[in-house]
């Protein structure tokens, strides 16, 4: 299957952390607590297709620095394709990721002059025609892809993440040309099945999936108008929620892309995301679609 994927790559660090609030103190001694991998939103989703057997286009934007580099490496060394990448940031987005016991997190997100890029369109969808679905991260240079893509007729799907207002400014491009829309539930200022009929309301998606974390995941399909929740996988090992929320929306694509019904699709999904969270960082424990049939079929 091929998918194409445009969003953000970056060098991430993560820290283990006692807990929330940090109390002050001059300097910690986290052995093998702290780690360091490539990562971002668009990365992560396009490593996790990959390793679930999927052709990914990947489309970003790298620095000609030593973290430049060292993307490019693991880019080759995933087996994703580098042609999408282009070489304009005068610095490699760097993040750094604050992890409790409990797997909840802290992120900071230096994204560098990423958000002043721009993509051509028309040069990217040209080999993206041929794609089963567009996965636009909700970053400033997809803002004219996703309208692109969708005039094309390509099947286009999105996260926004955390969002707390259907009028969100930042995100209305996305929300208005995405058919397939993915959000959190950690700022939802209303009861999740309100807050999704509202947005369905507004930008008539065709499928809208809230991720919920420990409560699962809540899918509303529009030629349905019905509403499903799903609940959580738990594989027993909780390490780093971090990265849950990529594990979910991109794994729900794969299955979705080779024909399950949007149910089934995400059902797999949630045990993607949740052996997912038994690794330490964003990018790191995908594991393969045979995997997450056989956990189903248990």
């Amino acid at each position: 299957m091929k998918i194409l994927v445009s969003g953000l790559v970056n060098i991430e660090t993560t820290i283990s952390v006692k807990g929330f609030p940090i109390d002050y103190s001059p300097i910690e001694y986290p052995f093998f607590g702290i780690d360091s991998a490539v990562s971002g939103v668009g990365y992560n989703i396009a490593k996790a297709l990959t390793t679930l057997g999927d052709n990914v286009k990947f489309v970003s934007f790298l620095a000609n620095d030593a973290e430049g580099e060292r993307v490019l490496s693991q880019l080759e060394c995933d087996g994703i394709d580098t042609d999408g990448i282009s070489y304009r940031l005068k610095r490699t987005p760097v993040s750094a990721v604050l992890y409790d016991p409990q797997g909840r997190r802290r992120i900071y997100c230096d994204l560098k002059d990423i958000q002043e890029q721009s993509v051509d369109p028309d040069i990217v969808l040209e080999s993206g025609k041929a794609c089963a679905i567009a996965a636009l991260c909700n970053i400033n240079f997809n803002r004219d892809l996703i309208k692109a893509a969708k005039k094309l007729g390509i099947t286009t799907a999105t996260d926004v993440h955390v969002l707390g207002d259907i009028d969100d400014e930042y995100n209305r491009d996305f929300m208005e040309n995405a058919d397939i829309l993915f959000l959190s539930d950690e700022n939802i200022p209303r009861e999740p099945k309100e807050f999704v009929k509202a947005l369905y309301e507004r930008y008539h998606n065709r499928i809208i999936v809230v991720g919920m974390g420990e409560k699962g995941a809540l899918l509303f399909e529009a030629k349905k108008t019905a509403f499903s929740l799903i609940p959580a996988y738990n594989s027993g090992k909780i390490v780093n929620t971090v990265g849950a929320g990529d594990a979910l929306f991109s794994s729900f694509i794969h299955f979705f892309a080779k024909g399950f019904e949007p149910k089934a699709a995400l059902e797999r999904a949630v045990i993607f995301a949740g052996i997912k969270i038994g690794a330490n960082g964003a990018s790191l424990g995908f594991c393969t679609e045979d995997v997450v049939e056989k956990t189903a079929a248990k």
